[in-house]
């Protein structure tokens, strides 16, 4: 069978449409893969502007439990010598944000509330967690080597909140820590009067 003129006009004629199209194909690709690349840069830019968003609330959020925390510290403070002084431990004077560095170690106590024998350590939170009470578990045994002036006190600790769940409080307590909270407009002390605390 011989390919006429008219076969081979029809061939070529076929070949230049398919050319065209592909063309056109390629065009459209290559137009759709120009819109997705500007689709992924709008993408970035709004992860980025997410992202500047997400940090702004945190830093709001971490300011705000800052200033919590700065809140519960001054409704404790007024209290703090008195609730003690009733607990027959006649404690005098308090002294906030104590801050110490010795021998590559640091130690910071919220409040430290004194006499000549006694000396109460008092961790201030918004809400109080087992970690914070562990955390000041290990303050209190560092406290008398970085603070050697106190090495002949008898050292106590406590832990004060707004929020105290009530597990975190009983963990406390089993640990030998006073237990602090918000009641009303009142700071009361949560352990019961035949408490007897841990003394470091």
């Amino acid at each position: 069978m011989t390919a006429t003129i008219e076969d081979i006009r029809e061939i070529l004629k076929e070949l230049a449409q398919s050319q065209q199209e592909l063309s056109q194909s390629q065009q459209e690709l290559s137009q759709a893969q120009q819109e997705l690349s500007q689709a992924q840069k709008e993408t970035d830019k709004q992860i980025k502007e997410t992202d500047k968003q997400i940090n702004r609330v945190s830093q709001q959020i971490g300011e705000l439990g800052n200033r919590l925390g700065e809140f519960v510290e001054w409704q404790v403070r007024p209290a703090v010598v008195r609730l003690f002084q009733e607990r027959g431990i006649d404690v005098h004077e308090f002294h906030p944000g104590i801050s110490v560095k010795r021998d590559n170690e640091g130690l910071e106590i919220d409040l430290l509330v004194v006499n000549d024998t006694d000396a109460i350590l008092v961790e201030v939170k918004s809400k109080l967690t087992q970690r914070d009470v562990d955390e000041h578990l290990q303050r209190l045994a560092k406290f008398k080597r970085l603070m050697p002036r106190f090495r002949d006190v008898k050292a106590l600790g406590a832990v004060a909140a707004m929020i105290v769940p009530n597990e975190v409080a009983s963990y406390a307590c089993r640990q030998g820590l006073f237990v602090l909270v918000q009641s009303g407009e009142n700071v009361i002390i949560l352990n019961d009067a035949e408490f007897t605390p841990q003394v470091w």
